[in-house]
């Protein structure tokens, strides 16, 4: 009699390995030798008998705790304890075995040894699916929130048949495949007894059902897909690429399902004016030399309108003070975040001769000690030269 190779190894896993990990090794390795899946292959018939048996002890506690001790003595009938000779008793898990036939078979399975039948209904309630489309907005409108017409098809109810799918004076009838359950069972002999699955039946795709006379304009769907043109609301603060809901305005649920939702992603093209960071907003103004220098009153847009602002005097370039809670909304809330205006300081061009003289004696007048920058660049210049001027 050949010699049986260690039970760890024929499942492919390490020893003390948690129950999780043994139950999807013996699972894959169940479904690669299933006779069902291999027909007449003798080879695999005894990988199969021989993952069982290995699960069969390792998955039970006790014996598995013997097998470590002593190895397969351990678990031999001869050695004291009932082993995978005695048949299947023991810590065995038919719903393993559920799980497997399950996933080959594709439907619910029952077996002589009392296991129960797991079938989805056909008929259940089954919501419709989510629509989605794009919508193009400005950027005030993105900011302020605002009405918009959409535009899109989705599949609804016909109107001709009620949604039933059967032409007028007509009815759905039972199929005589399958007698109404929607599956087809069929027995299989396998290593653990008789075995039952189900499989969806074919001529009425599982509802049990079929429409002997289709509604002319469905085709017997019961659904048919129609243009629908709608107002939303967009909400305020909504950025590029965002997307929100418009619920249970999708495509039409079946069986008394819900609708799916409609789903719009928003694209906010840019403005001129104002450059969005996040829920705050940025702008920039451009002042005069003389408006810096002086300080002066200047106008700011905002997305509110314009507002009035003092810069001070000697204001430099690119100075940036903030508008607090002008910039764009929270959605869903009542808080704004803020507007940054950064100073852009114009150089004049194409000056005439009065006016090149006036800034030639305006420069004289104020030397260097009224620009800091420019006295400290000198002096480190000086440095560097080695006092030279």
């Amino acid at each position: 009699m050949p010699e049986k190779r260690d039970y760890y190894e024929v499942l492919g896993v390490q020893k003390g390995c948690s129950d999780d990990e043994l139950k999807k090794a013996y699972r894959t390795i169940a479904k690669k030798y299933h006779p069902d899946l291999n027909p007449g292959d003798k080879e695999a018939e005894a990988k199969f008998k021989e993952v069982n048996e290995a699960y069969e002890v390792l998955s039970d506690k006790e014996k598995r705790a013997k097998y470590d001790q002593f190895g397969h003595a351990g678990v031999d009938p001869n050695f004291g304890a009932g082993g995978p000779g005695g048949g299947f008793a023991g810590g065995f898990d038919f719903g393993d075995i559920g799980d497997i036939f399950e996933n080959i078979f594709g439907g619910g399975f029952s077996s002589g040894f009392g296991g129960s039948t797991r079938t989805r209904n056909p008929n259940a309630p089954i919501r419709g699916n989510n629509i989605n489309i794009n919508l193009g907005l400005s950027f005030m409108e993105a900011v302020k929130g605002c009405k918009k017409k959409i535009e899109f098809k989705r599949l609804e109810h016909c109107d001709t048949c009620k949604g039933t799918g059967s032409a007028g004076g007509s009815a759905p009838e039972t199929c005589p495949d399958c007698n109404g359950s929607g599956q087809i069972k069929i027995q299989q002999r396998t290593p653990f007894g008789v075995i039952q699955t189900a499989k969806t039946c074919s001529r009425c795709s599982g509802k049990g059902r079929i429409i002997t006379k289709p509604c002319k304009d469905c085709n017997g769907l019961g659904r048919v897909r129609k243009n629908v043109k709608m107002d939303v609301n967009v909400p305020a603060g909504i950025d590029d690429a965002q997307t929100f809901a418009v619920r249970n305005q999708g495509d039409h649920g079946v069986n008394g399902g819900p609708n799916g939702d409609v789903m719009v992603t928003v694209s906010v093209r840019p403005d001129p004016l104002f450059e969005r960071d996040g829920f705050d907003i940025w702008c920039e103004v451009p002042v005069s030399f003389a408006q810096a220098a002086l300080g002066s009153e200047i106008i700011v847009p905002t997305v509110d309108g314009k507002v009035k602002y003092n810069i001070s005097e000697g204001t430099q370039q690119g100075t940036i003070f903030r508008l607090k809670s002008k910039g764009v909304p929270h959605i869903g809330r009542s808080t704004r975040g803020d507007q940054y205006v950064r100073i852009s300081i114009e150089v004049p061009k194409n000056l005439n001769t009065k006016q090149k003289d006036a800034l030639k004696a305006f420069d004289k007048l104020t030397g260097d000690r009224n620009y800091e920058k420019r006295k400290s660049f000198f002096d480190k210049l000086k440095d560097a030269m080695g006092g030279k001027d």
